[in-house]
């Protein structure tokens, strides 16, 4: 029962962290050079 909503917790939660890497490793490399 909350193994499907656990599952889909953990998916979103790294869908966050991974847009969140991807939005500072961008502003980094555009504050170096965009």
């Amino acid at each position: 029962m909350g193994e499907e909503y656990g599952r889909g917790r953990e998916a979103a939660f790294v869908l966050v962290i991974f847009v969140l890497l991807v939005i500072i490793i961008g502003a980094g490399f555009c504050t170096w050079g965009c």
